[in-house]
């Protein structure tokens, strides 16, 4: 009887008590070494989460729908399917990924492609890399460079240094110091500019072409200047700390107080920039702007330097889209939160047709900043997480690319496997 009493009083105190609330650390791992598995914190066990992670790795890289294309024995490249191209975006994106799983192989073959097709090895873009090629012959598409590739491949191949050494065939320490020291040294000559503003430490849309005044909030990721402080070893770690602050700064001029939408482009000041392409000319959180909410992760996670403004970033953006239904948020939207009239091409071809959807991408990075929050609805936003898939929509639209990655990157980020990795000892 008296054990039938304890039990029910268990009960009792579950229901009235409901779950735990997900609580966010108050260090980072560049300090720590030690990294969150929010997962294990909703009560999953460690073999289900290492199976679910290496499923959608699989299903990413080798899977049906896969976005990894080896050539010939030693060189691979990731392709954004429905633009039909290889894009320094999903190439430098799946190198972090290769080196934050441990996947040495991949990651080298992703490499070699990159170099030898994608970087420029002369010239006044010496170092940089051809935005957008054409698959699987490799011819430059989009010329000019986009700046958060190379702002991936820098901190993805420290990363390899760090965790694989500089003795084998890749010098990976080497190759990320030559961007960066190329990036340095341009000067302006063919219009070709750093890829990070030197007088606002603030990175670029693109270093070339108009590109060079704006910049663009997805592409801020202030603990990756961290990294490259502590362990790019090429002299310039001040100037880095202070890309690191000019970019959380940024970020709290860049973000709608209320709504915690961003838009896709904008000033450097933080203020809205009229473009034309068909875009609408109104402040607008579109495809790009996904990417802000895991990015914010990110560096809660890695630096946890911006506590309480992250902090309440993350509680402000999961309640905007609570507030549109968990399950039926749109993935487009004006940064007040009313819904645009239309919404962007989302490729080419098959893929273009212009819909508003409830894309398994924002579901995924929407999720990832439960990393930084600390209200009572995060537990629902990764819960969805963890149920999502990625497959075709009722109208046959699919993105292996943006959603799989960005769902990808979640998960890693999520289950305590995105990491500051540092140098092995």
């Amino acid at each position: 009887m008296k054990k039938l009493f304890i039990a029910l009083a268990t009960v009792l105190t579950l229901v009235s008590c409901g779950p735990k609330k997900l609580k966010p650390w108050d260090k980072g791992g560049l300090d720590t070494g030690k990294y969150r598995n929010v997962f294990a914190e909703m009560g999953y066990s460690k073999k289900e989460i290492d199976a679910k992670l290496e499923s959608i790795f699989q299903e990413v890289f080798y899977g049906p729908n896969k976005v990894y294309f080896e050539v010939g024995d030693d060189m691979a490249y990731v392709s954004d399917i429905k633009n039909y191209d290889a894009r320094t975006e999903g190439m430098s994106y799946g190198l972090m990924v290769c080196v934050q799983l441990d996947k040495k192989k991949e990651f080298d073959k992703i490499w070699r492609w990159a170099k030898k097709y994608m970087q420029y090895q002369d010239g006044p873009m010496k170092g940089y890399f051809a935005w957008s090629l054409s698959v699987p012959d490799g011819k430059i598409r989009g010329a000019g460079p986009a700046s958060d590739g190379e702002l991936y491949f820098i901190t993805a191949l420290v990363f390899a240094s760090n965790r694989w050494g500089n003795d084998g065939e890749i010098n990976y320490l080497a190759e990320a110091q030559n961007i960066l020291n190329s990036s340095w040294e341009k000067t302006g000559e063919a219009g070709i500019m750093p890829f990070i503003n030197k007088e606002n430490h603030l990175i670029t849309f693109t270093p070339d072409g108009g590109g060079v005044n704006y910049t663009d909030p997805s592409y801020h990721l202030p603990a990756f200047y961290e990294v490259w402080a502590r362990w790019a070893y090429d002299g310039r770690a001040d100037f880095y700390r202070e890309c690191a602050k000019a970019s959380r700064e940024y970020l709290h001029k860049s973000i709608d107080p209320v709504t915690g939408l961003n838009p896709d482009y904008n000033n450097y000041d933080g203020s809205f920039m009229q473009r034309g392409f068909g875009r609408p000319q109104k402040p607008s959180f579109r495809y790009d702007s996904w990417r802000v909410p895991m990015n914010i992760a990110l560096d809660y996670s890695w630096a946890c330097a911006d506590k309480e403004w992250q902090n309440n970033y993350a509680n402000t953006i999961q309640n905007f889209f609570y507030s549109k239904g968990i399950d039926d948020f749109v993935d487009q939207y004006y940064v007040d939160g009313t819904e645009p009239e239309t919404s962007m091409r989302a490729g080419m071809g098959q893929y273009a047709a212009q819909k508003l959807r409830h894309s398994v991408g924002l579901v995924a990075t929407t999720a990832a900043v439960t990393l930084a929050a600390d209200n009572e609805i995060s537990r629902e936003f990764v819960q969805r997480l963890w149920d999502s898939k990625n497959e075709p929509y009722d109208d046959g639209y699919f993105d292996a690319y943006y959603d799989g990655l960005l769902r990808l990157f979640a998960f890693m980020h999520l289950s305590g496997h995105y990491q500051a990795i540092p140098p092995q000892k």
